[in-house]
């Protein structure tokens, strides 16, 4: 299928096409879509989680961001973004990318940044 054809048939009005992500472990890869709505203020990281699931999407994985800003760079504020993602040692911090230079940090979860949600589309074998 052409990327044209594939795009008719799975983008929602006014969502913007990041690309592919690879799948880890196993897991399928997919089509990732950025969903056109944004937080517009900033948030704490509890607040952008329950603002994505809103929008019917999910906040992004640090992965995701990462593709976000090589693709679509444009699309953001040169400010700090949510992720999804908490740090691993201390539930009290979550994750998130800076789309001024693509730096990622974790900082608590008290902090305030702005949130962009996106879709998934998972290619089946």
């Amino acid at each position: 299928m052409s990327k044209e054809l594939f795009l008719q048939q799975n983008s929602k009005t006014n969502e913007v096409y990041a690309g592919i992500i690879l799948g880890k472990d196993g897991q399928p890869d997919y089509h990732l879509f950025l969903l056109p709505d944004s937080s517009g203020k900033g948030l704490n990281w509890d607040e952008a989680m329950a603002w994505a699931k809103t929008t019917g999407g999910d906040l992004p994985t640090c992965n995701e961001q990462s593709l976000l800003f090589a693709n679509r760079k444009t699309q953001f504020k040169t400010r700090w973004y949510w992720s999804n993602e908490q740090y691993a040692t201390n539930p009290d911090y979550a994750w998130a990318q800076d789309f001024y230079d693509s730096c990622q940090d974790d900082d608590r979860k008290s902090s305030e940044y702005l949130a962009r949600a996106v879709r998934r589309i998972y290619i089946e074998d």
